[in-house]
């Protein structure tokens, strides 16, 4: 049972806004005192959602919110209290299978439910970002089913792998190896882990890295399958570099996109000579599959 949070909310209209906010009171905070969270919404705006342990000073923390944002988006603050709940517990119940394609990922409570002809992915409730249930993820698994139908990519790389869930439903379902990488430490470690838990250690090869400035891309690729479910910006940002790191007719499967991004996204890719074939729209989010035609 984890005891009762404080908790300050709010909806902001942008990205840069969240971050301003974010990074504003983050200088407030130190680590142990606070925990932030912020989450693109459908709709393009973002919630920034902070716990505290003990409550917090609402006179400064409105004020600081008010250095970041104009006055009367501040005022629309919200802070309340949390009740002490066993959150993992809560979690476990609401966290059913997911079923994608040939992949059911689930946690370990559904572990022995797995029907012979599916490939399971265990990914426990508490490292939620990537169980599955958000539409990007079950989108990338859609899209990884239907590429595995028709081809079979010898060298797989998993960009920004979070929780490993890509890297291993594609080590899994080829037994072949799977490069993944991640910028976060601690997601490098909890891939790594899921990895060893779903018997695809020996397969799945979790690196840290920002990008593709590892040397290892250029060691295992070029890469016949990229798997990148992150965010519409840093996918803009990385058309280049994934081009130049990518096999002739290779498959790639973009995702972390809200549905009114994908042309962006589409069109900077085509710009680096990738041709869009697939387009998944799950929850307002989009998931792309594209070839290379270089």
């Amino acid at each position: 049972m984890t005891p009762p949070t404080h908790r300050a909310s709010i909806t902001l209209p942008d990205e840069s806004t969240a971050k301003r906010v974010v990074d504003t009171l983050s200088e407030l905070f130190f680590e142990d005192q606070a925990a932030f969270a912020a989450f693109e919404r459908p709709d393009g705006r973002w919630d920034v959602t902070v716990h505290f342990a003990e409550p917090p000073d609402q006179t400064l923390l409105c004020e600081m919110v008010g250095q970041a944002v104009r006055p009367d988006v501040a005022s629309t603050l919200v802070l309340d209290t949390v009740e002490a709940k066993d959150w993992v517990k809560a979690s476990l119940e609401d966290l059913v299978p997911v079923a994608a394609g040939r992949f059911i990922v689930h946690g370990q409570h559904d572990r022995y439910r797995i029907p012979p002809n599916k490939l399971g992915i265990e990914i426990e409730a508490a490292l939620a970002f990537g169980t599955g249930h958000h539409g990007t993820t079950r989108g990338c698994l859609l899209l990884l089913d239907h590429v595995l139908k028709a081809y079979q990519p010898r060298r797989v790389l998993d960009l920004g792998t979070g929780t490993g869930v890509l890297g291993i439903a594609a080590a899994k379902a080829q037994h072949r190896k799977v490069l993944a990488s991640d910028i976060d430490p601690p997601s490098v470690r909890v891939a790594d882990e899921n990895a060893q838990l779903n018997g695809a250690g020996h397969l799945v090869d979790v690196i840290r890295a920002t990008g593709f400035a590892s040397p290892r891309f250029a060691e295992d690729g070029p890469f016949d399958l990229v798997l990148a479910n992150i965010l519409a910006n840093p996918l803009r940002q990385l058309a280049g570099p994934m081009a130049r790191h990518l096999a002739s007719s290779a498959q790639v499967i973009l995702s972390g996109l809200l549905t009114h991004q994908a042309p962006a996204v589409i069109a900077a890719y085509r710009a680096r000579g990738l041709v869009p074939l697939r387009h998944l729209k799950i929850e307002g989010w989009s998931s792309l599959l594209l070839r290379s035609v270089r």
